[in-house]
């Protein structure tokens, strides 16, 4: 395989707290949605890599789970995600949300850069730059440098798209030079399986409230193709006989509407109907059980 003279490949892992929009940004960046958003923190729980193709190189993304105090086995899983990508990357992006300002969970993440056994170029996102002014980015970006190194910082919005172009050539700059790591028409390297899951406990983040969300795992069963209809079997996991029902709701109002967004969602992907099939059934504690969290699918594998 012939690559141009110059061109570049590496990979870029997105870290910071919970709920700044790193998973928002990766999709506004990419201009597809891999990674699954809502207004709730934790949102996202594993890796989830993204590929942007340039004319003169290739940036692999790695989001990554928000980096917090853990409360339970779960939680650890998630830092370790987040933790581990710091190994494997050319680059670094911290994402900040210059609206909220810095919090004690910000300073937690600067931590874990600050000790980062091999020195990686770090880029500072200022991220929601739409909900407030430069003045304040200025003075956040001035506070972090007091802790870190950082190469350059950009103002970011995913919902306006301020500074994504200059976000991506501020990380192709610090790439090396290599061949492309992934085929020019793949984005995403999620299972089938995976990207079905997500897209249903997205609905489940979006449409409940409290620790509901929190407490849900789903797990697909089957994905069958009939036709021009699309099957599929999936299992809702809670940890309580009262969370499950209030996933299913009044006479299963709120089952059936977590079902009906999934699957418009899943048919516009899919381009074809979509027949699918929730159940909810209660593993306690799941959250806490080591068994439990590698059976829905939440463990690492050994380095």
């Amino acid at each position: 395989m012939e690559v141009p003279e110059g061109y570049k490949a590496g990979f870029t892992t997105l870290i910071g707290r919970p709920n700044v929009g790193k998973s928002s940004l990766l999709n506004a960046i990419l201009g597809h949605k891999v990674a699954i958003v809502s207004d709730k923190p934790q949102t996202t729980r594993n890796r989830i890599l993204g590929v942007k193709h340039l004319p003169n190189g290739q940036i692999v993304f790695l989001d990554t789970p928000g980096i917090h105090k853990p409360k339970h086995k779960l939680n650890e899983y998630m830092v370790e995600v987040a933790v581990r990508t710091l190994k494997d990357v050319d680059v670094v992006v911290l994402v900040v949300d210059v609206k909220e300002g810095l919090t004690e969970e910000d300073d937690l993440v600067i931590e874990h850069l600050a000790q980062m056994e091999t020195s990686k170029p770090i880029v500072l996102s200022l991220n929601k730059i739409d909900l407030t002014t430069l003045d304040r980015a200025e003075s956040i970006r001035k506070e972090i440098e007091q802790a870190l190194k950082i190469e350059t910082a950009v103002p970011t919005s995913a919902v306006t798209g301020e500074g994504l172009n200059e976000l991506v050539k501020a990380i192709f700059n610090l790439l090396p030079e290599g061949y492309p790591y992934y085929p020019e028409d793949m984005i995403t390297d999620q299972p089938e399986y995976f990207m079905v899951a997500e897209i249903i406990r997205e609905k489940i983040f979006n449409l409940t409230r409290q620790e509901i969300p929190y407490s849900t795992a789903v797990l697909v069963e089957k994905i069958e193709e009939k036709e021009d209809v699309i099957v599929i079997d999936a299992y809702i996991f809670v940890e309580k006989a009262s969370q499950k029902g209030i996933i299913i709701g009044r006479s299963g109002q709120m089952l059936k509407k977590i079902g009906q967004f999934s699957r418009e969602e899943l048919e516009r992907i899919y381009g074809k109907k979509v027949y699918l099939n929730l159940w909810v059934k209660v593993k306690e504690k799941w959250r806490r059980k080591s068994g439990s969290l590698r059976e829905l699918g939440y463990y690492l594998k050994k380095e």
